[in-house]
């Protein structure tokens, strides 16, 4: 048992150029690729994926929505999706009904669990909403939705925790 070697790990050391192949890969920010599947409302550029670096587990990419702009309803499969927002107000809306709101400002992540139907909006009537994507496996899933009736006035979601008091509560 302790004599137990990994054999892959010593492969690596007897090319003297693997790493230099097989390493960190800097994608820059103008040699994003718009290849990928798109909504209604928003453009994805893809950065990290199989076909660019090799990633097995991982897709990220970013996603710009104009100024007003809601897109389609959609959800992305088995994935999980996190959204970072850099600039801008993101609002979410999501359920069956996209009956749930919540808003997110830059600085913040939010997190899209596997199936659910949901709506990025970006509710600054005047700059563009810019968010980095990344989700947990490299296939680019994408299930618009087509046939969902809205609810109009959506339920806000509130981040409420020991940290986080609702925006109505007494102080």
């Amino acid at each position: 048992m302790g004599d137990h070697h990994d054999d892959e790990h010593d492969d690596h050391h007897q090319d003297a150029d693997y790493w230099k192949h097989n390493g960190v890969r800097v994608i820059k920010g103008n040699q994003l690729d718009d290849n990928t599947p798109q909504t209604p409302g928003m453009y994805r550029q893809a950065a990290i994926t199989t076909a660019r670096v090799g990633a097995q587990k991982i897709w990220a990419g970013t996603v710009t929505i104009q100024p007003n702009a809601k897109t389609g309803v959609h959800h992305h499969g088995a994935l999980e999706s996190v959204i970072y927002v850099v600039k801008g107000k993101a609002r979410m809306r999501w359920g069956e009904r996209l009956e749930y709101v919540a808003e997110a400002d830059a600085g913040d992540f939010i997190f899209v669990p596997p199936y659910v139907p949901h709506q990025e909006i970006n509710a600054d009537p005047a700059n563009p909403l810019e968010c980095v994507l990344v989700r947990s496996d490299d296939t680019a899933v994408v299930v618009n939705i087509t046939d969902v009736d809205p609810v109009e006035k959506p339920e806000e979601v509130y981040w409420v925790d020991p940290i986080h008091t609702h925006p109505d509560a007494k102080s």
